[in-house]
């Protein structure tokens, strides 16, 4: 008998559907319906003609009873079916297996919205656990309804490491930092007031560069050199001589004249012993005062924050969201910190970052924490190599040539050429 086009096709329809093809039925009726349905442009001829095509079939196929029927897929199912999404909505539950080889576990993950990441231990012999995730300081409720800061996971590791380098590499901030210039043979009230005239220069510049104004102020004024007296009888056109080579030397110049005649007139000559004293000095800051305070008078009672701790902190994410300004980071520092280590914090940041953990160009190659994987933000290190560099400096009184290594980044092949050659 002859087949019809349209029996074909539902034959196949269902074949992939039933369990076995020796089982494979028709479901025309179903089919004729489902047509019916969804083509309203048909002809009465046309449909007469699919009738007639039905009628024929039916007169060959078994007899069936409507359990077995509806115990199998109705074609109309098949066709009504909306295809899934090949893209994975959210909220639905995510599994992922991580596979790397040198541990006897895989860690499988299951990850869903509102819900804590679990973790599942299969068996295997190529698989490794899969690294803890850092946190930054965060705040928790202890059972008193009180607000605690939970301080960053691993900050001991990270901040004992630091110290450790910082012992083998010897910074700027160590010979030439604000609290070593002050001159020893002077009174203590004097070398305050010398700490004080450090602070404010060191805005904007270098510690070398910093260092040598404060030489010239020791040496250039009359004896006994940098006091509050020779600066009240100074010409602000000469401490601007003197002081020109430090950043906005300008500014601090009118700020160092204005303050020395407050600290005449206010504070009895001497630099105030109080963070609101300080701070209303001109060109003083919350990161100059606490520093003062602490240097000059002994007292630490803040962090001093500059632009290496500010910048570093944020590279290690120990700060939640990362802070825009300093004084943001003195707060979040200052919630959590020992206060043992709110006067260090400062001089062994800033070490760091001056030998290690540069602004531009950072060394992560040489340093530990990117070796035990304790800094979120350390890079692969390029390919260098040492080079020497000719200065002329003057020794003495005489011009002499200084030989420096320095560090330039190169390809790996020009390297191993300039090497070689």
């Amino acid at each position: 008998m002859r087949t019809s086009r349209i029996s074909k096709q539902t034959s196949q329809a269902l074949g992939s559907f039933s369990p076995s093809k020796a089982n494979t039925r028709r479901r025309t009726r179903s089919v004729a319906a489902s047509i019916g349905s969804n083509a309203p442009n048909w002809s009465p001829e046309q449909g007469s003609d699919l009738r007639a095509e039905v009628a024929n079939d039916l007169q060959d196929e078994p007899s069936e009873s409507p359990n077995a029927i509806g115990a199998s897929v109705d074609i109309e199912d098949f066709s009504i079916a909306k295809p899934t999404s090949k893209k994975r909505k959210r909220g639905q539950d995510n599994t992922g297996i991580a596979l790397t080889g040198t541990s006897t576990n895989i860690v499988k993950t299951t990850a869903s919205v509102g819900k804590p990441n679990t973790k599942v231990e299969i068996d295997s012999p190529k698989a490794k656990i899969t690294k803890e995730r850092r946190q930054p300081a965060r705040k928790t409720v202890n059972d008193a309804g009180e607000v605690e800061i939970q301080p960053p996971s691993n900050w001991e590791q990270i901040y004992d490491a630091v110290k450790e380098m910082r012992k083998t590499v010897l910074a700027p901030v160590d010979t030439m930092g604000c609290e070593t210039l002050a001159d020893d043979n002077l009174s203590e009230r004097d070398r305050r007031f010398q700490t004080l005239i450090a602070l404010m220069l060191s805005s904007q510049t270098k510690d070398t560069t910093n260092a040598i104004a404060m030489r010239n102020l020791q040496t250039v004024l009359p004896y006994p050199g940098l006091t509050l007296e020779n600066i009240l009888a100074v010409d602000p056109v000469k401490l601007n001589e003197l002081i020109y080579v430090v950043g906005f030397h300008n500014n601090k110049t009118r700020y160092i004249k204005a303050t020395a005649i407050i600290l005449r007139d206010n504070f009895n000559g001497d630099i105030p012993d109080t963070i609101e004293g300080l701070i209303s000095l001109p060109g003083v800051g919350p990161k100059m005062a606490y520093l003062c305070l602490s240097a000059a008078w002994g007292r630490t009672e803040g962090i001093g924050v500059d632009v290496h701790v500010h910048r570093i902190t944020n590279l290690w994410s120990w700060h939640r969201p990362k802070t825009q300004m300093p004084e943001q980071t003195r707060a979040s520092l200052e919630s959590w910190l020992p206060k043992d280590k709110w006067h260090e914090i400062n001089h062994l940041l800033v070490g760091f970052g001056q030998t290690i953990c540069l602004p531009v160009g950072r060394r992560c190659e040489k340093c530990t924490l990117s070796h035990k994987k304790l800094c979120p933000s350390a890079v692969k290190s390029k390919d260098r190599k040492v080079v020497e560099k000719l200065k002329n400096e003057v020794v003495g009184g005489s011009l002499a040539k200084r030989v420096e290594d320095q560090e330039v980044t190169v390809k790996a092949e020009n390297a191993d050429n300039s090497c070689s050659s």
